[in-house]
């Protein structure tokens, strides 16, 4: 096999370039570009699309600071991916393999102690750094950077939030690794605040310093029509929703007419504000009907996007449930409720099935030699897509997470066969949307629009690595699908939008600390 000789451009990064093998790897403008900002030492949010290579960035800004005789750690949200990178860095970094450490939960807290002062790497995940920092099993204090990978978990309670106030006390140089931070201004002041970033870097795909690198992909929203089998099982539960809605309505709770257009963060806010009623006998009607009605709003979406599988597990999963209110007794007795789950068992029983399952196999058909991967969002959905498509000639598996009960020696065995064309199409969780090493691959099919332009930026990232990709959105017309697809596609511009104003802004305080500096030096 050929291995690229070393791009002497690399050494202009100076000492750094020392500590990395730089064999094979190829020379990019934007990564050199946004390596050379970060040796500075400024606390950086670096979002760059997914597959554009942010952990040789990563790589780069670790050899700096180790060529500065100090220690570097960089944090991964999971096992898997603290794996990879562990395997990433013992490759590329001219480091003794002593030198870096993978730690995880796994490790027993006596040997992280010991190896955790003996090395100059450390590779972790959050909650493990988090535990030991709490312990003083570790200190911070001679360490020049920390790495936040897929940082906009930086949120909240979670154990990045911990770590990086524990690095802005110690003077530890942070940077934050993302493919998007979100697209309300809010929550992306927040990830800034948490990770005390000073500087921005951000790249899209049509940035000059990236265009020349980014393979071309194509996008193509398939419209599904509702077939009468759907539209026969939802006209059941309809009646049984309004009626819900109405109950709610005379309470004063509830401002929607049509349950189509009420948007699922809504409903939760009308759950919060069941809770704060006093009136017992008030409130017990409105807990009913709010029971009732979160239930079959979601059975609903089930029948209307997803296929009659996954809503007779849905059913099936609160008829199994240990202890059952009334509410949800009397909602899974009611006539509304029986007769669309035996209208779906009918038709399962005939092989007839949602339209979306159908427009799928006709655009795998046309693809049959590629590699692709499948989103779905539930696993009866992945499992009923696993089968209807073995059932038609195609060699597809499952890929979900732990919850699923399966192991992470299962996942990677799942991945190495995909990997090794032993199998060429991947049913996916989300689980396979978050910086996991899956191979790159021709098509991406979304099964369905998912609102979160996070997630929708890292499924799309999947492909149009090394080749040319697809991107196929499947989209049940007239359902709660156009109201995802739209959020999706206004949020992401949203999200550029923000980024770029707060670059701006961060840009100018620094000229003004700049202006104060050079004032108090002059007095």
């Amino acid at each position: 096999m050929h291995i690229m000789p070393e791009d002497q451009r690399w050494h202009a990064l100076g000492s750094s370039a020392d500590f990395v093998n730089l064999e094979g790897i190829e020379f990019r403008e934007y990564q050199f570009n946004i390596i050379k900002s970060l040796l500075n030492g400024e606390n950086t949010l670096v979002i760059l699309p997914t597959g554009l290579g942010k952990t040789l960035i990563a790589i780069f800004t670790i050899a700096n600071i180790i060529s500065k005789g100090k220690k570097a750690v960089i944090l991964a949200p999971t096992k898997p991916l603290s794996e990879q990178h562990y395997s990433t860095l013992r490759r590329f970094l001219r480091l003794d393999e002593d030198s870096i450490v993978l730690l995880t939960g796994s490790t027993s807290s006596e040997k992280r102690k010991i190896i955790e002062n003996s090395s100059k790497v450390i590779v972790a995940t959050p909650q493990t750094i988090m535990n030991d920092l709490k312990k003083n099993f570790l200190s911070l204090n001679n360490f020049g950077v920390a790495i936040f990978d897929e940082c906009h978990h930086a949120v909240g309670k979670y154990a990045y939030t911990y770590i990086a106030n524990e690095s802005v006390l110690n003077d530890v140089q942070i940077v934050g690794l993302t493919a998007s931070p979100g697209s309300r201004k809010d929550k992306i002041k927040e990830l800034l605040n948490t990770l005390n970033i000073n500087n921005i870097e951000i790249r899209t795909h049509n940035d000059a310093d990236v265009a020349k690198y980014v393979m071309h992909k194509t996008f193509q929203v398939v419209g599904v029509k509702k077939n009468e089998e759907v539209e026969r099982i939802c006209a059941y539960l309809r009646p049984e929703i309004e009626s819900n809605m109405g109950k709610l309505r005379g309470l004063g709770l509830m401002p929607f007419k049509r349950f189509e257009s009420m948007p699922k963060g809504m409903l939760i806010k009308i759950g919060d504000d069941i809770k704060k009623l006093y009136a017992k006998n008030y409130r017990f009607a409105a807990i009913t009907s709010y029971v009732k009605l979160l239930n079959l709003i979601h059975a609903y979406d089930l029948v209307e996007t997803e296929g009659f599988y996954p809503f007779l597990q849905y059913t099936k999963s609160l008829e199994e449930r240990e202890t059952k209110s009334k509410a949800l007794s009397s909602l899974l007795a009611s006539d509304a409720v029986m007769s669309a789950k035996h209208a779906a068992e009918d038709y399962i029983k005939i092989g007839k099935e949602h339209p979306k399952v159908y427009s799928l196999v006709d655009v795998l058909a046309s693809r049959m030699h590629k590699k692709a991967i499948v989103f779905a969002q539930y696993r009866s959905t992945i499992k009923m897509l696993v089968d209807r498509l073995n059932d038609r000639g195609f060699n597809a598996r499952a890929f979900v997470g732990k919850k699923e009960g399966i192991t992470q020696i299962q996942q990677k065995q799942v991945i190495e066969d995909f990997r090794n064309n032993a199998f060429n199409v991947l049913v996916a969780s989300s689980i396979g949307e978050e910086g996991l090493d899956i191979p790159t691959v021709d098509v991406v099919v979304f099964y369905e629009p998912i609102a979160s332009e996070i997630r929708n930026i890292q499924r799309k990232g999947r492909t149009g690595r090394l080749y040319d990709g697809e991107v196929v959105i499947l989209v049940t017309e007239n359902s709660k699908d156009e109201i995802y697809f739209r959020v999706s596609q206004k949020r992401e511009g949203k999200m550029l939008d923000i980024v770029v104003k707060l670059k701006k802004e961060l840009k100018a305080e620094k000229k003004i600390e700049k202006e104060i500096f050079r004032g108090q030096k002059l007095l």
